[in-house]
């Protein structure tokens, strides 16, 4: 769990657009949003974005993507550990 996490794209991810930054440090133009909860597969998080385009549609690499004021309700009532089950 983290509030304001930091971003580094995938190896897959960077062999498809090169051009990527290697590193985002948190903030507007972070692509995880203000939150962040990383389940137990190393690149499959469930986060906010500051893209709200990206809601409701497949585009993302396996991340489940919610507005920023969900993930921050999700991520208060949310304890470490919690199961998540993906349905």
């Amino acid at each position: 769990m983290v509030e304001g996490p930091d971003w580094r794209p995938t190896p897959a991810m960077q062999e498809r657009n090169p051009e990527w930054p290697d590193y985002i440090a948190p903030g507007p133009d972070n692509p995880l949003g203000t939150h962040a909860l990383y389940l137990s597969w190393t690149y499959y998080r469930i986060h906010g974005t500051h893209d709200t385009r990206k809601i409701g549609r497949r585009s993302s690499n396996g991340c489940i993507g919610l507005y920023n004021e969900h993930i921050a309700e999700l991520f208060s009532l949310t304890n470490r550990g919690t199961q998540v089950l993906l349905i």
